[in-house]
């Protein structure tokens, strides 16, 4: 995808036409040709019979028209040619006894292709039925247009390396099977829709809808020019929508209503796409079971440099919008409480083990085990909350943990295991005061052995309270933390968990309980397994360890969820983290997130069973296969070479 990452450079052209003036017409299109040249733009489409306006009528029957609008073309060919964008315009075409609606697809002066209009309105406002014929039923395959025969016809793809570009026009979207989804069997990347979609109300919200579906259905980009200001308002009205979506995401979508010329630009991350399909097998099955046969019509995709204007999302695991959010959290909460009730019956469980340490994590774990009971109708004293303070252990964090389990009504055990690590260093002639590995591994695998012990004296199960986030580091104690009878967050990352723990403060807990959760809430992410400062503030934070879990969280989401390369993580990085992260401190923490993701794998072969919740999991039965002795080096060395 060379150095644009894949990304190509879109606008939908909303002129302002006059009806059946072709000249005016094409002197306001070649504006926007070359404003969209100027900003870069690759791939520019404008609105369905831009060059004559849409609401001519039965003007569409008289040759002057028809002749008028040919030599429009002609002079926007040449007024244009020195422009590098692939244009597409709308014109009526006359192929023998027929006219046809048509887009006209051209680049650098040339014409490459005509596509008709397959499906024709013909019902309340639109009568196209009336003026023009089917692209369905044409029989010829090219057509004579500017002293050129061109390819004709609804089979035609426009193939580059960097793109492969598709073509409907307006109706042909609203039907149940639209060209388009054939066009991305066959390998379309972006569909192009010329369109004159008049308004009246709530139809925006179901273009929308229906954008947001097609392009995802199709796992494409679409890019949708839709007729505006000028029009005949005799008795409709054409508000001029340009919107680009990509596969369910709205990227980019103009104003509407507006009197003045609009270009709506945004970029298709193709690469994205094509990755996405390549995981989707089911989506190259029968790819040819239509029977559509295309022609491939040959263009060059201008080089541009790469400006997004795009937003990238630096949470990519947490909705934006605060609505979705609330929704979200409810339902991964419900999500996680159903795996662990199935799991909870299945086992006839007479206990739920869980340690709890005051820490975001165990602190998920534990309201995911009280939604779970509250479900079943079991008594929550069956949950067996066990604190074990050790070496680590602040007032804040041990505090914290018995005024969450008192509050929420859970059975308390308090085990330190202090003096059983120092019994452990004794047995196997370990210095205490050297804190190293085996100093931090001792106390996570004694508190494992202890809650395991537990499960088996009450004849319960031992949940697991890692995340995704620690799975994709490897930030977990081998057979220590690492393991359970059951991982409840096993596919929630760090940056989700700390609001899903605080949705639950604001929205189902009152009183002490949701004040513990706040502070929870702002408490340093820690496995407090280093002895505190001597203030008994924690010492060992985590993300100074292994880094900002922001970043690894950004960089997991699009290496897993899209596979990207680090070169583009760093560029998406960069611009996503703009002012909260220089780029050297991006780099450095994305050496680390590819090291440590190969050499960890082999925590994540062996993981417990845990529910699936987003669109990225690390299960090795399911979401991730990957060898635990696989090589980093081509990934380390691109961070090296960025």
């Amino acid at each position: 995808m060379g150095q644009n990452f894949g990304f190509v450079k879109v606008a939908a052209a909303i002129p302002r036409v006059e009806v059946a003036d072709c000249v005016y017409n094409v002197q306001e299109i070649e504006k926007q040709i070359a404003e969209a040249s100027r900003q870069d733009v690759q791939i520019v489409v404008f609105p369905e019979l831009s060059i004559t306006a849409y609401t001519c009528g039965d003007l569409f029957g008289h040759t002057l028209l028809l002749e008028r609008s040919r030599e429009a073309l002609k002079q926007l060919l040449q007024s244009t040619a020195h422009y590098p964008v692939l244009c597409v315009v709308g014109l009526p075409v006359a192929v023998g006894n027929s006219l046809y609606n048509c887009a006209v697809v051209f680049q650098r002066g040339k014409p490459l292709g005509v596509v008709p209009k397959s499906y024709l309105p013909n019902y309340k406002e639109f009568y196209e039925a009336r003026w023009f014929a089917s692209g369905l039923s044409v029989v010829a395959d090219t057509v004579e247009l500017c002293g050129e025969q061109v390819p004709f016809g609804t089979d035609l793809l426009f193939e580059s390396r960097g793109a492969v570009v598709g073509i409907e026009l307006c109706e042909d979207l609203w039907v149940p099977i639209p060209p388009s989804s054939y066009m991305a069997r066959q390998g379309a990347d972006i569909i192009l829709n010329l369109s004159a979609t008049n308004e009246s109300i709530g139809k925006h919200s179901y273009l929308l809808s229906l954008l947001r579906q097609q392009s995802a259905r199709c796992i494409a980009g679409y890019v949708y020019a839709s007729a505006g200001f000028g029009e005949s308002s005799t008795d409709l009205v054409f508000a001029g929508n340009g919107i680009v979506v990509e596969n369910g995401t709205v990227l980019a979508e103009s104003e509407r209503f507006s009197m003045n010329p609009r270009l709506t630009v945004s970029e298709i991350d193709v690469e994205r796409l094509r990755t996405e399909r390549r995981v989707m097998t089911s989506f190259a099955q029968d790819g040819h079971a239509s029977g559509r046969e295309v022609r491939r019509i040959p263009f060059e995709l201008p080089e541009v440099p790469l400006r997004l204007t795009r937003r990238v999302a630096s949470r990519p695991f947490v909705p934006s919008d605060s609505a979705i959010l609330d929704e979200r959290c409810e339902e991964i909460l419900d999500i996680q409480a159903a795996g662990l009730s199935k799991r909870l019956l299945h086992t006839r469980a007479q206990s739920v083990v869980m340690g709890i340490s005051g820490g975001l994590d165990s602190t998920l774990a534990l309201l995911v085990a009280v939604k779970s009971l509250d479900k079943l109708g079991w008594s929550r004293d069956k949950i067996i909350g066990v604190t074990m303070p050790g070496f680590g252990t602040t007032g804040r964090t041990y505090h914290n943990a018995l005024s969450l389990m008192r509050s929420l009504g859970v059975s308390i055990r308090e085990i330190p295991i202090r003096e059983a690590c120092e019994l452990h260093f004794r047995d196997i002639g370990h210095d205490i005061s050297v804190q190293d590995v085996t100093y931090e591994n001792s106390q996570a695998r004694e508190r494992t052995q202890i809650l395991m012990d537990i499960a088996n004296q009450t004849g319960g199960l031992v949940i697991g309270t890692g995340d995704l986030s620690e799975l994709a580091l490897g930030w977990a104690t081998y057979n220590g933390d690492h393991m359970s009878m059951y991982g409840v967050s096993a596919s929630i990352p760090k940056t989700l968990v700390k609001y899903l723990v605080n949705w639950v403060a604001e929205n189902e807990l009152t009183g002490t309980a949701k004040e513990t959760l706040l502070d929870i809430v702002n408490t340093p992410i820690s496995p407090e397994l280093i002895p505190a400062d001597e203030n008994g503030e924690i010492k060992q934070k985590t993300e100074d360890l292994v880094g900002p879990y922001l970043l690894h969280d950004f960089f997991l989401y699009n290496m897993i969820r899209y596979g990207f390369s680090p070169a583009k993580l760093y560029f998406l990085a960069q611009r996503a983290f703009d002012g909260e992260f220089d780029a050297e401190t991006i780099k450095k923490w994305l050496k680390v997130f590819c090291r440590r993701f190969f050499n960890q794998q082999f925590k994540r072969s062996c993981l417990p069973d845990g529910p699936k919740v987003g669109t990225v999991s690390l299960s090795p039965r399911g979401d991730w296969r990957m060898p635990s002795d696989a090589s980093s080096a081509l990934w380390l060395q691109e961070c090296d070479e960025l």
